[in-house]
């Protein structure tokens, strides 16, 4: 038998339907719940653990629906919510493991995120030009895909990363390839260089 991973979907109220589309999917194991209100306490650890025991319980992917209201920059947007379910997702206690990051680029972003690719002037080689930056995704996101610590080569390789980004119709055509993916990667080395709350 295969072991469904139940996930959780941090998203902005902009990209409903595409959460109603995966919810819909009856081949994946979904939580519903979402973060609301704002949990009253100064103490971060605390504030991860409540996510986590109240939002996140039983979980092990929490999928990020990216759109065009999901950027650190989008200065227009609340973006607290959002930051905070990533963090309590990368958070790891005594009391429950992280999850694996899966972000989902919805249709509109296309255009915003893939670039192509170009031949770096360094290797020689061609690399894809993906826009994850804070004009694009909240930092928790971004500081997780593109990890800097240790980085020295031209391009990530996906032992780099921790988050894992797909195209929406690439998703929703083999979902659960996808989730158990970003679940592989709770057990890979770079958990260690997981940023929970990047400055």
């Amino acid at each position: 038998m295969i072991t469904k991973h139940k996930c959780f979907i941090s998203f902005k109220m902009k990209d409903d339907y595409y959460k109603k589309r995966i919810q819909d999917n009856n081949d994946i194991e979904m939580i519903d719940k979402s973060l609301d209100n704002p949990i009253n306490s100064t103490n971060p650890d605390y504030v991860m653990q409540k996510i986590r025991d109240d939002y996140l319980k039983d979980s092990s992917v929490t999928i990020f629906l990216i759109g065009q209201h999901s950027a650190e920059n989008d200065f227009n947007e609340d973006q607290q919510y959002i930051k905070k379910e990533l963090q309590a997702s990368l958070y790891h206690s005594q009391f429950h493991g992280r999850n694996g990051i899966l972000g989902i680029v919805i249709p509109s972003m296309y255009v915003k995120i893939f670039k192509g690719s170009y031949k770096c002037n360094n290797c020689g080689n061609n690399h894809n030009d993906v826009e994850i930056n804070d004009d694009t995704v909240i930092k928790e996101f971004s500081a997780n895909y593109y990890i800097q610590e240790g980085h020295t080569s031209c391009a990530w390789s996906p032992d780099e990363r921790y988050c894992l980004l797909v195209r929406w119709e690439d998703f929703i055509n083999n979902p659960n390839k996808y989730i158990d993916n970003a679940f592989d990667k709770t057990k890979e080395p770079i958990v260690s260089k997981i940023k929970v709350r990047p400055k």
